[in-house]
């Protein structure tokens, strides 16, 4: 992921785990100002909820590198609910939960 992300271009970047229906837009002061506009639009689209990264989640993740190496908006969404793994039957919604984050991650 590392060499392809260097090769490419990124407006911006998804980063997905499982679960909580959350969206994390921020690492620590590096965080571009337009950030926290496209996580609530894609709160909007999604239904998942817009929080502070927690800080004992922070400094470990591809979406904190993203942003602070490249200093553009990276977003971590935890889609689905429950305990890991998540179920197959779960696809289904977890696909219209995202499909909307998907569409304007690709336009932005």
């Amino acid at each position: 992921m590392y060499n392809f992300t260097l090769s490419h271009n990124f407006n911006l970047i998804l980063s997905y785990h499982t679960q909580g229906k959350v969206i994390y837009w921020q690492y620590q002061d590096y965080t571009p100002e337009i950030s926290e506009n496209i996580a609530n639009s894609f709160s909007r689209v999604s239904g998942y909820s817009v929080e502070d990264t927690p800080f004992e989640s922070s400094f470990a993740g591809y979406k904190d590198w993203f942003i602070y190496y490249f200093r553009k908006p990276g977003f971590t969404i935890e889609a689905g609910s429950g305990e890991n793994p998540l179920p197959i039957s779960q696809f289904d919604e977890i696909y219209r939960d995202n499909i909307g984050i998907l569409i304007l991650g690709m336009v932005l």
